[in-house]
């Protein structure tokens, strides 16, 4: 969710700026939605649609995972917020016509209602000539959200869609040194980028394949990329592609230290790929996506159509004439036991979601 361009030709200043412009951080009962079951509570901004808070009901710290930035740093706290129909920057002809960075979707009002654990929403892309309906649920009982998505087109031909549902963990929860990200992917790659001055540094090289989660450093090193570094200062962008052997993707933020973790998972026929945008500056107040999208990188449309595939998948999805597309997703949270350092799997069967740890499983 949310923010700034690492590498390329886009600086981590300027990606953040456009994400945040006209959202609020402040969230008061009248710019808000808000539902809960029991086990957990979520709260989702009326502008933009972005799911800002989701907390558990039996935890009194009210332990957010989702990104939070300080309002007089980023002016905005934008959590997951759905980048539909673009994702990425715009060619100068778009930009001249005033289509927006990530698309027009995290810059609407969705309307709608709230009621106990349902939430149904929808708005209007004038720009793209499409419509977005969200539906949220809390699933009885259990600490899951499962959102449904359909966007539907109202021109008289085929196009190619960018969609990405841009989750972004953050700090206190995104912590120096505690937080691990896991994820089973097959093959992974940097971004590339045009080196400049100012911003943060990378610690990545530019465009380089890499097999999850070691990745090459600018030194000649390997990092581990499921770490998050004990002394941040750097910003990088890789992108990994799901495997493709399981119907069902998944990713999840841990935090070994307050023993909370937050996961997604989402078909890997609608979203191919996660773009881990990391975002560590020096000040701690630290910033990563998990970002799973229709293509690799967070670049516009025309590079997108032109490049068409990256290692053997597909970089877009296509939205045919005056029809609809859907896609689901589940977001799981959870107090975890002591031992769990590591995430080896997350299972969907028969609409129960099992999370597998050496350390041992939860069921949700």
């Amino acid at each position: 969710m949310s923010v700034v361009d690492a590498c390329n030709t886009y600086t981590f200043e300027v990606r953040i700026l456009i994400l945040v412009f006209g959202l609020v951080l402040s969230a008061t009962a009248q710019d808000v939605y808000r539902i809960s079951n029991g086990k957990l509570t979520v709260t989702v901004k009326k502008q933009g649609g972005a799911i800002v808070s989701i907390t558990l009901d039996d935890d009194k710290q009210h332990r957010n995972p989702l990104w939070e930035p300080d309002s007089g740093t980023f002016g905005a706290s934008l959590g997951h917020f759905v980048c539909v129909d673009g994702f990425g920057g715009v060619s100068k002809e778009e930009q001249a016509a005033g289509y927006p960075f990530h698309g027009e979707a995290y810059t609407q009002p969705f309307l709608g209602q709230a009621a106990g654990a349902e939430m149904r929403l929808n708005t209007t892309l004038p720009l793209a000539q499409e419509t977005v309906a969200r539906n949220l649920t809390l699933l009885p009982g259990r600490a899951v959200l499962q959102v449904d998505t359909t966007l539907t087109s109202q021109v008289s031909f085929d196009r190619p869609v960018q969609w990405a549902e841009h989750a972004t963990v953050g700090s206190p929860f995104l912590e120096p040194g505690a937080t691990v990200i896991d994820m089973r992917a097959v093959k992974a790659k940097t971004r590339p980028y045009v080196p400049a001055t100012g911003g943060l540094p990378h610690r990545l090289p530019s465009g380089q394949e890499f097999t999850w989660p070691l990745a090459p450093s600018v030194g000649g090193a390997q990092l581990d990329m499921r770490l998050t570094p004990e002394q941040p200062n750097s910003g990088d962008h890789t992108t990994s592609l799901m495997d493709p052997a399981r119907e069902w993707a998944w990713v999840t933020a841990l935090n070994t230290k307050q023993h909370l973790m937050i996961g997604y998972l989402f078909r890997r026929e609608e979203f191919p790929w996660i773009q881990s945008w990391e975002y560590y500056p020096p000040s701690g107040k630290l910033a990563r996506g998990l970002e799973f999208s229709t293509q690799p990188f967070d670049v516009p449309r025309r590079q997108v159509v032109s490049e068409n595939s990256l290692f053997g998948a597909p970089t877009y999805r296509w939205l045919p004439a005056k029809s609809a597309i859907t896609a689901r997703f589940y977001v799981f949270v959870a107090n975890v036991p002591e031992n769990w350092r590591k995430v080896d799997d997350v299972r969907f069967e028969n609409g129960t979601i099992t999370v597998v740890s050496a350390a041992g499983s939860l069921t949700f």
